[in-house]
């Protein structure tokens, strides 16, 4: 496996872009109050970051999963306590504020933030802390992407700068174009979770992508996954009172633990 710290170069081929989901079409959540992570955030390289670490601190040192939140961020409860879900899994879990400091809140302005929010804001603290993790001896890293989130394994992947990249409803892409240079230039394994009725990442892109990678065309690995009768975030946010949307959310991280485990 081989790493860098480089941004992806834009891509000059044409593509469906996956839009931005607007705010308005996440879930909300459900967390009820009381409820409390039980991580800690630290600062990594200069980068705020939420950590959690196996219960039993015992876990390997070599190993470790970079969550990216989606637009939320840090602030929206729903994220460090499913980065708790993957220290319970046995990995060291590390949530940089890839953000600087500014989730967009339900109910903000959308265009706005974008705006402060590009791949040339957000990229700098995502590599700080990665870089940082290397050399206190993390040697495999694996990342995992929600929605916002989703773009940024992508770049990850296109680089090699991890060993395992998997995804949630993810927006932002560029299909096929971002699978095809990924298939060009990556041996990085990709694993993707999408809902069926989701607005951004639709069926009907996630068949193209798999036009691209799927059938063993990308040869270090690739596994898509689709859950029926959910829509964007569903891997994030749940009602407890939908028991389909409750097992899709169970059913993605688990997916997704197994990706990781069969390619970490």
């Amino acid at each position: 496996m081989r790493f860098s710290l480089t941004l992806a170069l834009p891509l000059v081929v044409s593509g469906a872009f996956v839009p931005f989901v607007e705010p308005a079409d996440h879930s909300h959540s459900f967390v009820q109050s009381g409820v409390a992570p039980r991580g800690r955030n630290v600062t990594i390289n200069g980068v705020l970051t939420y950590v959690t670490l196996p219960k039993n601190k015992k876990f390997d040192k070599s190993k470790a999963v970079v969550f990216l939140t989606d637009v939320f961020g840090l602030p929206s409860i729903d994220n460090p306590l499913l980065a708790d879900k993957f220290a319970d899994a046995g990995f060291a879990t590390f949530v940089p504020d890839y953000l600087n400091g500014d989730a967009l809140p339900q109910g903000g302005n959308s265009t706005a933030w974008r705006a402060n929010h590009t791949e040339a804001h957000t990229t700098p603290p995502l590599l700080a802390v990665i870089s940082a993790l290397k050399k206190k001896g993390f040697k495999k890293i694996a990342a995992t992407g929600y929605c916002f989130g989703g773009l940024y394994v992508t770049r990850l992947v296109q680089n090699n700068t991890i060993a395992v990249g998997s995804m949630a409803h993810p927006s932002a892409l560029s299909v096929p174009n971002d699978f095809v240079l990924a298939k060009d230039q990556s041996d990085v394994p990709v694993h993707i979770n999408n809902a069926e009725r989701d607005t951004g990442f639709t069926v009907a892109l996630a068949g193209v992508t798999d036009g691209v990678m799927g059938d063993g065309q990308y040869e270090p690995g690739y596994l898509r996954t689709q859950f029926d009768a959910v829509a964007h975030g569903f891997a994030v946010r749940a009602d407890p009172a939908n028991p389909v949307a409750v097992a899709a959310k169970q059913g993605a991280f688990d997916e997704t633990i197994k990706f990781f485990k069969e390619h970490l």
